[in-house]
């Protein structure tokens, strides 16, 4: 490279620099580039985000009145007599609009009731006050009230005037004459109206029929379309309810005491009752939000659906009265029009499965509110509806005590299951009397062929005509009625305060002893009494063991571990049904007796010895067939030869 070459790129490439540098942008160029970019972002978001930004000028409004609000107090509280009728009136036009003259009035009480429910609403706030299921007691036999006054409070949210409106702050108006409203011969209805004016009113319009428990509940807005704010879509609707205590086992109740919910195209859901708080954003439609007890619920229903809900359940571990506190914060559907319907009801009412079956709130609507009722998943569930609870009420139907119906239903369960339990101990009893042959086999294979003692074994079955699974399967085929009952018995409300000889409640647990000093983790994971139908269900339990226990195999690992296990278990169901519904460990109890009679009658009729000839001779008729192998048999040989074990080829 010359030095002109040199010259040339230098001056090209001072040039370039040059170029480039002369087109930069000025100072006031970039922070006009700045400020677009700003704008364009600022634009965006603010696009984005037009809905949040309604909602925090709705808040500020909120804050704004909340603070007339208090001021209006304080200018009371200085001095009653010098607050005027006319300074109230100005205050309160200030706070609430047209509205106003709804924020003054006397509390008053009206109760609407028919032979089930008691249902008594106040005019402040128009809304529910408290509810008596007339046909119940608690455990204490005081009347059962689902709630009572500020432990319930039901409150719509909505802006009119560019003011938030609260119902629970203003006094309904009624035009009925009568404190008592009795729909026990008829269909009765009681209107509540919050007035904004002449012929304008938000009305909450209650109906209840005879025998019912479901309160038809419409929430009505007349005239109103010029104070409701046109962008409104939606009404927020809060409902909180404290839930106390009722039953006898109040550890047991803390357990199913818990928040469901259906949404509107998909199965019911529900919290888990063991977490002390959780809190869920439902996102979708929703058709129910239901407050569910143990053996009682308040049910919030939607003739249509909900939009969204913010639903929330917390325990209540330091108060005495109640178990826990559930909220629902929900969006309710709203049209902008003159007069507008959002038809609503509640269900106040027992867990009962046959009647939440047959609950609608509109005609051919399917709210599945049996689904309230705990009785299992998948075929345990199957086996409560199809089976149990048929065979429960049909036997209800002519006998009036429930000990006897559940000693009625455990005979006719056993003797239904009698041909499997029959199979299983004839199984077992084969299993028994080949167990010296067995022996004798492995005596001749070494300990270091076990797969070959294990296909040896196989074969002596196979030709004696006994299957090694063919006492498990029988066991298998009656697990799903043992779980079924354990879901069973706890929910069924028909059981609540009945009493069998010395158990006072069969929902609950039964007590022979009980001491009120907390001794360390006994109270905790057993309680403070004793349960003898836990004690006496356990003492049956060991004794079908020691019965059956012989009819086991225990010359492998694996079956000594079960025998242990079958020790274990009673011990442990000790703790465990101690605080369990005492009609669940009666029916165990029963069972176990029941299958301990039919072990004994069954050594009677089946003799061993005959047994073992029989098998023998079984033996000696198959020994020299060539039989088709089983399916059981070639995966013992595939897994073998994957081993690199070559099993000998028979003589001819």
């Amino acid at each position: 490279m010359d030095k002109n070459q040199i010259i040339g790129i230098v001056a090209i490439s001072v040039i370039i620099i040059g170029f480039m540098i002369w087109q930069q942008p000025s100072k006031e160029q970039k922070a006009e580039m700045r400020r677009l970019d700003s704008l364009q972002i600022v634009k965006q978001k603010r696009d984005k985000d037009s809905l949040l930004i309604v909602a925090e000028k709705r808040i500020q409004d909120s804050i704004k009145y909340a603070n007339e609000l208090k001021l209006q107090d304080t200018l009371l509280s200085v001095n009653d007599t010098t607050a005027s009728d006319s300074l109230h009136n100005s205050i309160n036009e200030k706070l609430y609009g047209d509205f106003a003259k709804s924020a003054v009035g006397e509390e008053k009480f009206f109760t609407l009731k028919n032979e089930k429910i008691e249902v008594r609403i106040t005019n402040k706030g128009g809304r529910v006050f408290s509810v008596n299921l007339t046909d119940y007691k608690t455990h204490e036999q005081n009347p059962l009230l689902l709630f009572e006054g500020d432990k319930n409070k039901f409150n719509i949210n909505f802006f009119s005037q560019n003011r938030l409106i609260s119902t629970e702050d203003f006094y309904f108006e009624t035009q009925s004459e009568d404190t008592l409203i009795d729909a026990s011969r008829g269909q009765k209805k009681l209107s509540m109206k919050l007035k904004a004016g002449d012929n304008k009113y938000v009305e909450y319009l209650y109906t209840l029929k005879p025998g019912s428990s479901v309160v038809d509940f419409d929430i009505n807005f007349i005239n109103t379309e010029d104070l409701i704010a046109r962008n409104t879509t939606y009404l927020e609707l809060t409902w909180n309810s404290f839930i106390p205590y009722l039953e006898h086992g109040e550890k047991f109740e803390l357990q199913n005491t818990t928040l469901f919910y259906k949404l509107l195209d998909n199965d019911v859901k529900e919290f888990k009752a063991r977490k002390k708080e959780k809190e869920d954003e439902l996102s979708t439609k929703i058709k129910w939000i239901g407050y569910k007890q143990q053996f009682f619920s308040s049910v919030l229903i939607a003739k249509n659906s909900f939009d969204e809900a913010t639903i929330t359940q917390k325990t209540l571990e330091e108060d005495p009265k109640n178990l826990k506190f559930m909220a629902s914060k929900i969006q309710v559907p709203y049209v902008h029009a003159q007069n507008v319907n959002i038809p609503l009801a509640f269900y106040f009412g027992p867990n009962k499965y046959s009647d939440l079956r047959k609950i609608s709130a509109v005609e051919g609507d399917k709210l599945n509110l049996h689904k309230l009722v705990p009785l299992g998943w998948g075929i345990f569930g199957w086996v409560n509806r199809l089976a149990i609870i048929p065979l429960f009420n049909f036997l209800g139907t002519f006998i009036g005590n429930y000990g006897l119906i559940i000693i009625v239903m455990t005979l006719i369960i056993k003797s239904l299951l009698f041909p499997l339990t029959y199979r299983s101990f004839l199984s077992s009893a084969k299993m028994r009397v080949l167990k010296p042959e067995i022996e004798k086999l492995n005596e001749k294979i070494p300990k270091d062929k076990a797969m070959e003692r294990q296909q040896a074994t196989m074969a002596l079955y196979k030709k004696a005509g006994a299957n090694p699974m063919g006492g498990c399967i029988p066991i298998a085929l009656q697990f799903p009625i043992l779980i079924a009952m354990f879901r069973f018995f706890p929910a069924s409300i028909e059981l609540r305060q009945q009493s069998f000889l010395w158990a006072k409640d069969l929902s609950s647990y039964d007590s022979i002893f009980s001491w009120t000093t907390e001794i360390p983790l006994i109270s905790q994971y057993y309680g403070n009494h004793i349960s003898l139908f836990t004690l006496l269900m356990a003492v049956a339990i060991v004794g079908s063991t020691l019965l059956n226990g012989n009819q086991m195999q225990d010359n492998n690992p694996q079956a000594k571990t079960m025998k242990y296990m079958m020790y274990f278990m009673p011990v442990m169901m000790i703790f465990w049904f101690n605080n369990y519904s005492a009609g669940l460990s009666f029916y165990y109890l029963l069972s176990n007796l029941i299958t301990i009679i039919q072990s004994l009658i069954m050594r009677k009729f089946i003799n061993e010895d005959k047994l073992l000839s029989k098998l023998q001779a079984n033996v000696s008729k198959n020994k020299n067939k060539n039989k088709k192998k089983s399916n059981f048999q070639k995966k013992l040989e595939d897994m073998a030869k994957q081993r690199g074990y070559t099993p000998p080829k028979k003589k001819k």
